[in-house]
């Protein structure tokens, strides 16, 4: 026999549920609130139990650090968002289904916490789309744990003078670590996700390919996953445009089917990422903006206000046209600046993996640009891009991600970029 216990607020309001276990069976349970007695039932059936928001809130803390299942073949766990396309993914796993929320840390000083794909507004849809299909949810509370490995390195990442991107090192290294442990746990025989990115074989190989639908895919943000993990991977919405998607959840009668998208980097909650890094400690210390041959053309308030390609909040007037944030040196307080022409890039190094042999490639630099040809070098660490078009704004922690056709060919991070 064992207690647990989990507890929750909503405004002024509090509440509490005790519940008594033998193995994987509740056999005592004090919880108010709640649509059915929990006795008797297993951690599986108390996850499908409705209930008043408050109640459902505590019973969630107290179920999803213990909640264990059987193995079923047919089981899948869906990790749910509280958005349309991981409902859309949960109506595709079918009956035997079991949605799963992460409680991630989000900046309490942003303007729009509640926005996040991981808000406790959000922890409540998902659970709510799960309940409606009459299928059970378990939140799992990391917090702290996401605090640790992903907010913190992004600010030292900044402190240091990167240029980094959280989702990639959320997805590749932190979410669905802890997403799939989850996955066994629940005895789930795969996990299912509302990314929009298919999975190919390519000579021998699973790898994580482009979705069908250009304008939404998210294989540059999967592209850090170990492929040894995709077998137990299933990617629903891999062949479906974005109005598909709310179609099937509009047909379903889903609420979520006409919510807007989630914002990148959840944890800031709308905030702009400058404001954010100061409440994290970073300093604003004056120093110079210079030009390539170290003149000094203007002051800045913080190095780790700009990265390369920026243009705005220089405020310098130069004669010769518009200058861009070339490069910062976080140790000598620097940001240097120069024209447009002087972004270009052709060699770049990455600290990475490549999970073909290849020889060229289509290179992404950052989520938002357009592929561009390279050739690829191994290195020890990993690999050097020869771009045959030259880049602009290429950032040192950002994410070269190679394609081989259709096919994500190799991940790493930029280390750095130079000229020729």
């Amino acid at each position: 026999m064992r207690t647990v216990f989990g507890d929750a607020t909503l405004g002024s309001d509090w509440t509490s549920v005790r519940l008594r276990l033998r193995g994987e069976r509740i056999v005592e349970a004090d919880a108010d609130g709640l649509d059915e007695r929990l006795e008797g039932l297993s951690l599986i059936e108390t996850a499908a139990v409705g209930g008043e928001p408050l109640a459902l809130e505590a019973l969630a803390a107290a179920i999803g650090p213990v909640f264990r299942a059987a193995p079923d073949g047919e089981r899948v766990a869906v990790a749910m968002s509280g958005g349309v396309d991981s409902a859309v993914a949960l109506l595709a796993a079918g009956p035997k289904a079991i949605g799963v929320t992460l409680r991630l840390w989000i900046d309490p000083d942003g303007p729009d916490s509640e926005a996040a794909c991981c808000s406790p507004d959000s922890v409540r849809l998902a659970r709510a789309t799960c309940h409606r299909l009459g299928l059970p949810h378990v939140t799992l509370d990391l917090r702290e744990q996401f605090c640790r490995h992903v907010v913190e390195p992004f600010v030292r990442a900044y402190a240091a003078g990167l240029t980094p991107n959280p989702c990639v090192r959320c997805n590749g290294s932190f979410r669905f670590g802890r997403l799939l442990t989850f996955a066994r746990r629940a005895g789930a025989a795969r996990l299912a996700t509302g990314h929009y990115a298919r999975l190919v074989e390519r000579r021998g190989k699973l790898l994580i390919a482009r979705a069908h639908d250009h304008q939404k895919d998210q294989s540059y943000m999967l592209a850090a996953l170990d492929p040894g993990l995709l077998g137990r991977l299933w990617f629903p919405l891999a062949e479906l445009e974005k109005s598909e998607t709310r179609e099937r959840a509009a047909s379903a009668g889903l609420a979520v089917a006409a919510r807007p998208e989630s914002q990148e980097a959840c944890f800031l909650a709308g905030a702009d990422y400058r404001d954010f890094l100061k409440r994290r400690g970073l300093v604003s210390s004056r120093g110079e903006v210079v030009d390539e041959g170290g003149r000094r053309i203007g002051r800045h308030d913080g190095y780790w206000r700009f990265t390369p390609g920026q243009r705005r909040g220089l405020g310098i007037a130069s004669s010769d046209g518009p200058l861009y944030v070339l490069r910062t040196q976080a140790r000598k307080n620097l940001v240097v600046a120069g024209p447009e022409q002087a972004l270009a890039r052709r060699s770049v190094s990455a600290r990475g993996k490549l999970y073909l042999p290849l020889e060229r490639a289509q290179v992404k630099l950052r989520y938002r640009s357009s592929t561009t040809p390279a050739e690829v070098e191994p290195t020890g660490a990993g690999f050097r891009l020869h771009l045959l078009e030259p880049a602009l704004a290429v950032a040192p922690g950002q994410a070269a991600v190679l394609y081989d056709g259709e096919v994500v060919a190799g991940f790493g991070l930029v280390t750095s970029a130079r000229k020729t």
